[in-house]
């Protein structure tokens, strides 16, 4: 063993037992790890920071930033409506959700798949009432399983293709690891769905905010396009359901309705009171197919004042009053379309006692026309005003929920005294954003599916698009990005590929092939398949794939067998990374919003691998026999 072999397996050794330790955070360590091998000459200087334009390490930065638009635009919650059970229980909820993973994950790249269904989870969790790590790892790993199943499904599964066709031997085909690895999957979905995720440790997530606000009073317009229309209200609370919302009361030619009867319908033009928490509004609206009355209002004062402005023009008669009103709207208009470029944004503002609001309406100071700002909810814990919003008295405590461009909103919450909560994922998604997004997520995943570009690239081509078009704001882009999750990933890459340049990955291998094996083929085939887990869990998936190939060959060749067989070990066992977080792309991008330190992997993970070899290599041996 040489030198540079002792030493990359005491950094590796010293890394894992820091990161298991947890004193210091996991990127902290990483970049220790990293740094520890430039200092002995397992790096080379000029490539330590390579990493941090590696394709996996692009691809989870765009797929963060995709994920999160998916959500605010509202994607999310149409394709959690249409495809998930509404009133299961958390374990049928999870199966469903998990199975839905490992299809996609056959067809699509399996990071791609995890970051369409992130956003659905963490809103499931929510809804179940359980930690969202929860249900964060058993869909990671899923979607990992599922993508194991098809020749596009994962790299690891191309390299070994790759390498056989190299070898002489042909390419495998699109299906050919479907008779293995479906077993699998199938046997690991129903584990990690029904048993798995009491196996995973109870943590919170570390940005959830300590503040609540409680329920919003939201007053929403039903249009002639409105699901609600003609349903009766025990029809729209079952469609509120799913936002955990309910109607409180209806507002019908300005007569408000409290506690309507169930059996009243709703009709065109009516608007509903609705007690909803803020987080769940957008996922309200997406239900009834309807809008906020306060941006309802905001749409039809201005055609009502290019109306007035096309009549002006064709000689009708307005009286000196309305020309002096069409003449202040005007320049409120005026005023506010300097701010048009603003960047519109939605913020709770808290009213304090000494607030310039107490005892006054939105209407009292004529909020939107005045300030440019919409009144979009109220929050008043233990109490239901009995009034209009716009025309509710605001008094000391209230939390408001507005709408308007940034400065403005600045502007008014300094002027009346009111505190700004700190910004939560609180979002009024506009229409047709939805469909855009899904639209363009499709086309990045397309590109990846059938080879027209890198997924490194198509992501992130996707990812400037949301941006470029306003589905995720300019303000927000960097930071729904995981920085010490992409500093992790980047810092492990090159101390990972110092495994293979060193030759401790083929000194690892064909040291335990050779001293435990003994010349039988079954026995080298578990091996092979658990070594290869082994690195796959502290490699890079693809790069222990590159490693292990060779090895598979020669050992097969040693042992005059099947070479399939081995390959076909190879290709499971680099897929199967469940130990760690470094091991697979789908459990690096569930480390920040699952709240997991570094050692909660193993828990569920070593269970899910053992099932893993018991189902693989009796399926291995029965297909491609050796």
């Amino acid at each position: 063993m040489s030198s540079a072999q002792i030493g990359i397996f005491v950094v590796l050794a010293a890394t894992m037992v820091m990161f298991l330790w947890g004193r210091w955070r996991h990127d902290m360590v990483a970049m220790g790890a990293l740094l520890t091998c430039v200092v002995i000459g397992l790096v080379p200087g000029n490539e330590a920071f390579t990493g941090f334009g590696h394709p996996a390490v692009i691809t989870v930065a765009a797929v963060l930033i995709l994920g999160y638009g998916l959500q605010i635009t509202g994607a999310v919650d149409v394709l959690a409506q249409r495809v998930l059970p509404s009133s299961a229980g958390p374990t049928a909820s999870i199966m469903a959700l998990i199975g839905l993973a490992a299809l996609l994950s056959g067809f699509m790249n399996n990071v791609g798949a995890l970051a369409l269904l992130m956003p659905i989870a963490i809103q499931m969790a929510a809804k179940q009432g359980v930690p969202p790590g929860k249900v964060l790892m058993p869909l990671a790993f899923g979607s990992i399983l599922g993508g194991m199943t098809t020749l596009i499904g994962t790299p690891p599964n191309l390299i070994v293709s790759g390498y056989r066709e190299n070898a002489g031997m042909g390419s495998f085909s699109m299906f050919d690891f479907a008779p293995v690895g479906l077993a699998v999957a199938v046997i690991g979905v129903l584990f990690v769905g029904l048993l798995g995720r009491h196996l995973v440790p109870t943590r919170k997530r570390s940005d959830s905010s300590s503040f609540e606000t409680g329920t919003y009073l939201s007053e929403v317009y039903i249009s002639d396009s409105s699901k609600a229309v003609d349903q009766r209200i025990s029809a729209v609370e079952r469609m509120l359901d799913e936002a955990d919302a309910q109607v409180v009361a209806m507002i019908r030619r300005d007569v408000r309705i409290s506690a309507p009867n169930s059996r009243r319908k709703v009709r065109e033009k009516d608007i509903l009171v609705i007690e909803v928490e803020p987080e769940s509004l957008a996922a309200a609206l997406s239900a009834l197919g309807a809008k906020l009355a306060a941006e309802h209002k905001s749409e039809e004062s201005g055609t009502a004042e290019s109306t007035k402005k096309t009549a002006a023009k064709s000689g009708a008669k307005i009286d000196e009053a309305a020309e002096a009103e069409a003449k202040n709207e005007a320049e409120t208009e005026e005023e506010q379309s300097k701010a048009a470029s603003d960047e519109i944004v939605i913020q709770e503002l808290v009213v304090t006692t000494y607030s310039g609001l107490v005892e006054r309406s939105a209407k009292d100071i004529d909020m939107r026309t005045r300030y440019g700002i919409n009144l979009l909810a109220l929050s008043r814990q233990g109490e239901r005003t009995i009034k209009r919003l716009r025309s509710t008295d605001i008094v000391a405590g209230d939390v408001l929920l507005v709408q308007g461009p940034m400065e403005a909103l600045s502007a008014f919450a300094s002027h009346f005294n009111c505190l700004p909560l700190k910004q939560r994922d609180i979002r009024v998604p506009k229409r047709g954003q939805a469909l855009t997004a899904s639209i363009l997520m499709g086309l990045a995943i397309a590109m990846t599916a059938f080879g027209l570009l890198p997924a490194a690239v198509a992501f992130s081509a996707g990812a400037l698009a949301f941006v470029a078009i306003g589905l995720v704001p300019m303000r927000l882009i960097y930071t729904k990005v995981d920085w010490p999750v992409i500093v992790l990933l980047a810092a492990m890459l090159p101390v990972a590929d110092a495994m293979a340049t060193t030759g401790a990955a083929d000194l690892l291998a064909q040291g335990l092939l050779g001293t435990l094996a003994q010349g039988n083929a079954i026995v080298a085939l578990v091996l092979m398949l658990v070594v290869t887990m082994f690195l796959s869990d502290v490699m890079n998936n693809a790069a222990t794939a590159a490693v292990m190939c060779p090895i598979g060959i020669s050992t097969a060749a040693a042992l005059g067998v099947n070479p399939d067989a081995f390959l076909m070990a190879i290709a499971v066992g680099a897929s199967c990374a469940f130990l760690t977080p470094i091991g697979h792309q789908n459990n690096t991008l569930i480390l920040g919003p699952g709240g997991f330190h570094f050692g909660d992997y193993w828990r569920l993970g070593i269970v899910l691998e053992v099932i893993v070899v018991a189902v693989t290599v009796p399926m291995i041996l029965w297909v491609w026999p050796l």
